[in-house]
């Protein structure tokens, strides 16, 4: 049995990280969903500016629709729709089957809009209207200018991908937000079922460190952050204000693993795989990491509702001069800034070939 399908068993949603067009046409995510139990995907601005700028399967798109008139943000947004759209209807069965609560990809609000939450409640609705797809996730971050764009969002019915969390406070603030959003949709006699994911950015903690600790403590800090989630997680779920919400209907906002590539060289590349494996979460991972976790992962047990040892490694980097409270809140600036920075270049890069292709004969 693959490992990929062990993870699947255990109750770990697998995830693909990536969505290109080439994707599609080629026959290689059909080939995940069969091969290698992947059941949703998950994208950001990095990805489709790499997918957009890294050959021609856009080209034709981007001419038809530039002639049209069509420039900036909207003719990105349709770009992207376009393929989440397909990528929707790939993993419908799933999520029929699983009662929706997987069979999931992911778009993402213009990370411009970070800043401004009635700006990111209006762009959620639209791209969840222009979608038109009952598991697409519109993605907002659980910054502090998000978290009531994202109890606006789900009191309004449209399903979130909460993203760009960092920590067990910036989780539990997206898992308030959530409740919040589907406590007010009863009060208003609406339907509990609107479904959300918390996005838990993992490695970047350990990039962060990598010189700032010494080797031993190198690739440990980000699994430790996790355990500390995974137990507030846990704990919600346990709580009687959730268990009241689940008696309505609601459905759990199931917590994810993003950012589970390894960086370092220097360690096993399924590193944050297996360390995170545990039911009722989901791993999305990049192409590179999945394939080599299908190939020679190992499932070597599941991480401990509790945390395990996550505390006891926490301290040892305070011991070493780390705020963590201080990081998690830079890493979640950074993130949006970094993320503003690729939707940026995107959209050079699609103005770009747009002018260039405007004039262009077919192929």
């Amino acid at each position: 049995m693959k490992p990929t399908r062990q993870l699947h068993d255990l109750g770990q949603s697998l995830w693909l990280d990536n969505i290109t067009r080439d994707l599609l046409d080629d026959g290689r995510l059909r080939r995940y969903i069969d091969e290698f139990s992947v059941t949703g995907l998950t994208s950001n601005p990095t990805i489709f500016d790499a997918a957009v700028g890294g050959g021609h399967a856009y080209d034709a798109d981007i001419r038809e629709r530039a002639r049209a008139g069509e420039s900036g943000e909207p003719l990105f947004m349709e770009l992207a729709l376009a393929d989440l759209r397909r990528a929707a209807d790939m993993f419908y069965p799933v999520y029929e089957a699983s009662h929706h609560m997987d069979g999931w990809v992911s778009m993402e609000v213009s990370p411009l809009l970070a800043a401004d939450t009635q700006e990111s409640i209006r762009a959620a609705a639209d791209i969840h209207q222009k979608a038109a797809r009952s598991n697409l996730f519109v993605k907002i971050p659980g910054t502090p200018e998000g978290i009531p764009a994202i109890e606006e969002s789900i009191f309004a019915g449209i399903p979130i991908n909460v993203t760009l969390l960092f920590s067990s406070d910036q989780y539990m603030a997206a898992a308030e937000a959530y409740m919040r959003g589907i406590e007010r949709r009863l009060e208003a006699k609406l339907d509990a079922e609107v479904c959300s994911v918390a996005s838990l950015f993992v490695s970047r903690w350990d990039v962060a460190v990598k010189d700032k600790v010494d080797e031993k403590l190198r690739n440990t800090l980000g699994v430790a952050v996790a355990g500390t989630v995974y137990r507030a997680y846990r704990d919600m779920l346990a709580s009687p204000r959730w268990r009241a919400l689940a008696d309505e209907g609601a459905l759990p906002q199931r917590l994810l693993w993003a950012s589970t590539g390894t960086k370092d060289p220097n360690a096993s590349d399924t590193l944050y795989v297996e360390a995170l494996a545990t039911s009722d979460t989901i791993d999305t991972m990049p192409e590179k990491t999945l394939a080599a976790f299908a190939d020679h992962g190992e499932l070597r047990g599941v991480m401990p509702r509790d945390g395990g040892d996550a505390d006891t490694v926490l301290a040892r980097f305070a011991g070493a001069g780390v705020d963590t409270d201080e990081l998690a809140v830079r890493l979640q600036q950074e993130g949006a800034e970094a993320f503003v920075k690729s939707w940026k270049a995107l959209l050079r890069r699609v103005a770009e070939k747009g002018e260039a292709l405007r004039g262009a004969k077919a192929s």
